[in-house]
């Protein structure tokens, strides 16, 4: 069997936190945000929202597209670093809200490399008949975890949820479309270029050594973003390289590249390093800022609700994050 995707859906929060907010509220301007990101707006949960606030229409969405009930649904996946409590799993109050009755669920965290490891991992399952439909979502809610006095991070990210189904179809159906292939990789050696060092077994969130340290507040996300971003341009650029060569195309045969959405800079220099045709690279990071592992989906069900992929064109997906965690993933619509 084959998995291919049959739906897709996505979900943000109505708030909208633009740059010239941002200029009220820490030592900035537009003109310093948009030059080194080339974000403008991000969407940022309220207090009262939660992931699971986004997940579940998401998944919905996706659902509805792919005329697939929750209770045809056998594995469900969200991919977060951001869940709504330690446990249980957020995928589980997924599973219960689509109507998923004793489907697996589990969270996988990979930061913002998490979407393409869900759909790895959900590609085994249904080749190995473990599942036919599965729903992977890929959400955060970062701004619970962003310092907003700390201008070099809190620019950066945004809120939201995308969403997939894969489903079942055999090897020799005559539409040969599905994902082709999926790369995975990690270096834990690098772990410390993005993290969130509190909150964990190491520095519980209610212990003293949890909640401050020489370097502010544990319980933030932080990142050395200068080192972050070499490393991010070689490991796109290499990742996408591998899973094209391993089904013979190269970027001539990319329709769609929908890289990461971390910052623009990156995103073109990967562009380049790859020879991607112009005009066939989706970004969507002015509007909505890095949301981890929600970016590609996010962008996917935009391309695919605007009626802008067509069936056989090859997709590249590709991600980095926090681990040092790195993947892609083609796709033949």
């Amino acid at each position: 069997m084959r998995a291919r995707i049959t739906g897709t859906g996505r979900s943000v929060p109505e708030k909208v936190l633009t740059n010239a907010d941002f200029e009220k509220m820490v030592d900035t301007t537009d003109e310093w945000i948009t030059t080194r990101t080339g974000i403008k707006e991000r969407h940022i949960a309220t207090e009262d929202e939660a992931l699971s606030d986004f997940a579940i229409p998401a998944a919905k969405a996706a659902l509805e597209m792919a005329g697939v009930a929750g209770e045809q649904v056998d594995l469900v996946i969200v991919a977060t670093v951001t869940s709504d409590r330690t446990f249980p799993a957020t995928s589980s109050i997924v599973q219960d809200a689509i109507g998923a009755k004793g489907a697996a669920a589990f969270d996988l965290s990979a930061a913002c490399t998490g979407f393409i490891y869900g759909l790895g991992v959900a590609q085994h399952m249904i080749a190995g008949g473990a599942a036919r439909n599965a729903v992977i979502v890929g959400g955060e809610v970062l701004s619970k975890i962003v310092d907003y006095s700390e201008r070099a991070t809190a620019v950066l990210f945004g809120d939201g949820a995308g969403a997939v189904v894969l489903s079942a179809v055999a090897e020799d159906d005559e539409v040969q479309s599905g994902l082709l292939s999926v790369k995975m990789h990690s270096d834990g050696s690098l772990g410390d270029l993005i993290d969130r060092p509190g909150g964990g077994s190491r520095n519980p969130i209610n212990s003293p050594s949890g909640k401050a340290g020489e370097n502010g507040h544990l319980g933030y996300l932080r990142m050395r973003g200068n080192e972050t971003f070499k490393v991010a341009v070689r490991t796109l650029a290499q990742v996408s390289k591998e899973v094209l060569a391993a089904c013979d195309l190269d970027a001539t045969d990319v329709n769609w590249f929908i890289p990461h959405q971390a910052n623009l800079r990156i995103i073109d220099a990967v562009g380049q390093r790859l020879h991607i045709p112009e005009g066939r690279t989706y970004i969507n990071v002015e509007r909505y800022g890095n949301t981890s592992a929600a970016s590609i989906p996010i962008a996917l069900d935009e391309l695919n609700r605007d009626g802008r992929i067509a069936a056989g064109d090859v997709v590249l997906l590709s991600a980095f994050g926090s681990g040092l965690t790195w993947g892609a993933g083609l796709v033949r619509w």
